[in-house]
């Protein structure tokens, strides 16, 4: 008899492992680690016996992914960003203190201090925290829109590419994407990370305008103009949107 839908609980080793089963049309079973724990998705003719046997089958994996989970959840609460005057806001690899000035009733405005390290936010008497956050979320898009700007056409051209516009999302899970229509999206969070992840990832995009895959030629394309890529990609695998500030 198969199981429907919904939570279940299973000894893994001396733990007990809470996961979600999810039926589906697959041929195989699935496993996911995320935020909510594990998610098994399974054919709906499987019976609940080999699930778990597959569960069991997978146990390192499983116990070593949630313990990862668990120790970046605990690093992103210690780091969460507070958002109040001295707070450090990271941005192109390094940190800008925030110092949140008062203004007149309707005025809003930005002044970045590049040599005091500094990036001073004017509102109006009394502004909520929101109001400092999409002030912020909104100049940082900017700074990206420029910087992308500028880096786009160098690695073109080292590329031999030709993309015909570029776009900046906010995707939770996506540093960057390209059509085969040669349109670029990049997500503009990638501005609190140092230049390498910047470039390591234009590079990314634009390689597929000549390899749409993850081939051997796909990485070999990218290494010929950005030979440390694997470095960079490194450093965005371990700081993954999850660990950025929440605006």
């Amino acid at each position: 008899m198969t199981a429907v839908n919904g939570q279940r609980r299973l000894q893994l080793g001396s733990k007990q492992i809470d996961y979600t089963l999810q039926r589906s049309t697959r041929r195989t079973i699935g496993f996911v680690i995320s935020d909510s724990g594990l998610r098994v998705t399974a054919p709906r003719w499987v019976l609940l016996r080999d699930i778990e046997l597959a569960i069991h089958s997978k146990e390192t994996w499983i116990l070593a992914k949630l313990q990862e989970r668990g120790e970046r959840a605990v690093e992103r609460a210690r780091q969460q960003m507070e958002w109040r005057d001295g707070a450090r806001l990271p941005y192109l690899g390094g940190a800008l203190t925030l110092r949140v000035r008062p203004a007149s009733a309707h005025s809003v405005a930005v002044h970045h201090d590049e040599s005091a390290g500094e990036l001073a936010v004017h509102l109006p008497e009394g502004a909520q925290e929101q109001a400092l956050k999409d002030t912020v979320r909104d100049w940082l898009q900017r700074q990206a829109h420029a910087l992308f700007a500028q880096r786009l056409p160098l690695y073109a051209m080292q590329l031999g590419v030709q993309y015909c516009a570029f776009k900046l999302t906010s995707a939770r899970t996506q540093w960057g994407s390209c059509t085969a229509k040669g349109i670029i999206r990049l997500n503009w969070r990638l501005v609190h990370f140092g230049q390498a992840q910047i470039d390591y990832v234009i590079a990314h995009e634009l390689a597929h305008l000549r390899e749409m895959n993850h081939s051997p030629r796909f990485w070999a394309l990218v290494a010929s103009v950005f030979p440390d890529y694997a470095a960079a990609r490194k450093v965005l695998r371990e700081r993954g949107p999850e660990m950025l500030p929440v605006f």
